[in-house]
């Protein structure tokens, strides 16, 4: 499902914690049309089907809502795609280095489309 980047926290947290549904992981990738697409993938227990949300961040703005504060399993990945496609998360808890070496090059980011 489409969603717009400012509505995330509420889809999230409506299917998350009202819908009972289990998130599994994030995905993120550097797109030909000029930004970063991040899929959040659910899972409803009584369904055999995954549910995503997809987000679209236009460069160079790449900064949206971190899911962390209510869904602990995001920290991770959040990390993860803010080291390696440069994503700010917003009130992430404890954005550190988590995969790249302490002198990584800053703002050198490896999955980038234009690195």
């Amino acid at each position: 499902m489409d969603i717009d980047p400012k509505d995330l926290v509420e889809f999230a947290r409506y299917i998350f914690e009202e819908l009972g549904a289990r998130f599994i992981i994030a995905s993120g990738v550097d797109t030909p049309r000029g930004g970063i697409e991040i899929l959040y993938h659910f899972d409803f227990f009584q369904l055999p089907q995954v549910f995503s949300l997809r987000v679209f961040l236009k460069k160079p703005d790449l900064t949206i809502e971190s899911l962390a504060p209510f869904i602990k399993g995001t920290e991770w990945i959040e990390m993860e795609m803010n080291e390696l496609l440069g994503i700010s998360f917003a009130n992430h808890p404890n954005m550190k280095h988590l995969l790249l070496p302490d002198d990584w090059p800053k703002g050198n980011y490896p999955l980038r489309r234009d690195q």
